[in-house]
Parts: structure tokens; sequence; C-alpha cells
């Protein structure tokens, strides 16, 4: 089994996240993360959806998924070809004793503590999800009290897979470093 990382652009309407997760459990294929955010045209929502299976499968869920009312563009997001990034919020039970070994694990991880009590520090930590988990990884002689993980957002690198979007709903990709329409 492998994962794949799709991006998918879909008009901004009630029920397409429902209608997507849908497709996913009619058919039983599991999502491992999605994440989903209007883009910069507010027409067009951005969906990143982590997946896994067999060759075979993977190129089932993205024929399925591309065939869903609402859906512009599906495509993966390769590794080599894109960045990801994740939020965590991670909640550590951390007294004014131990409070110095947390800071300094946040701080060599990049990670900013946004809230302070006098029995716990919250911590918000974004990269790639290999950082989130080395980082989890790292702080596990603490008490973890509540982690909440986004999941991958991601884009490709430059500009060969951009999708824009006309106001008449033509849709167009960058080749060449120019939009050219796909019809």
């Amino acid at each position: 089994m492998q994962k794949k990382v799709f991006q998918l652009l879909v008009d901004n309407t009630t029920g397409v996240l429902s209608r997507i997760a849908g497709l996913f459990s009619r058919r039983g294929y599991n999502i491992e993360s999605i994440t989903a955010g209007v883009t910069a045209d507010p027409r067009i929502t951005r969906i990143t959806i982590v997946t896994s299976g067999d060759d075979d499968i993977l190129e089932q869920i993205e024929k399925q998924v591309a065939k869903l009312e609402d859906i512009r563009d599906i495509h993966e997001l390769k590794p080599e070809e894109s960045v990801y990034r994740e939020l965590a919020l991670i909640k550590v039970k951390a007294d004014a004793s131990m409070r110095d070994g947390v800071v300094t694990l946040s701080n060599i991880f990049r990670g900013n503590i946004i809230d302070v009590s006098e029995e716990a520090l919250l911590i918000e930590a974004t990269g790639n999800s290999g950082k989130i988990d080395a980082f989890l990884r790292l702080l596990s002689g603490y008490e973890i009290l509540e982690l909440a993980r986004t999941g991958i957002a991601g884009l490709g690198r430059g500009v060969k897979n951009v999708i824009m979007i006309d106001q008449e709903g033509e849709i167009y990709k960058y080749v060449d470093g120019k939009p050219e329409s796909e019809d």
C-alpha cells in the first residue's frame, strides 16, 4: 500500500465535501486526512486529501472523484514537486519546574507557545508530517493532555499545476509560464 496526496479544486457549494466523503465511504476507500478551504477566488475551494491503497485503488479514487459534480480539477501532489505542511496544536502538562524543558524542545522545532497556564503550555507547531511526528516523539517524556492536527495542506512548486478559472467558469492551466485554456 502506498499513500497519495490529491489536490482538488471544487466549486464552493453546499454539500461538495459531503459528496466527496460519501464516495470514499461507499467505495470503502480510506481518507487519512482531508483539509479544505476557500481559495483566492471565493467561488472555488481547495481540498487536499491523503489516501492510501495499491496502484489500482488509487487510480480508481482519482477517476471516481473526477466524475463528481462540482469537481473542477484533481491531480496528485507528488512529494518531489510539492510542499506539504501541517498544523498541530499540542497541550502539554508542564508546571513551572518542567516549563523550560518543553520550551526548549518547542524552540528546536520552531514551535510557538501560544498559551500558558499554571499547569500547561499550548504549543503551535507547523511543518511536514515527519517534523510534527518527530516533535511529538520527543514530547513523549511529558504528558500530552490534548492534541489537534489539521492534516496536510499542500501546493505544487512553481506554476506547473496552477489552475485558474475565469468569470465564465473556463479553466486555464499554466503551460510555459502562461495560462492556456483546457479546451
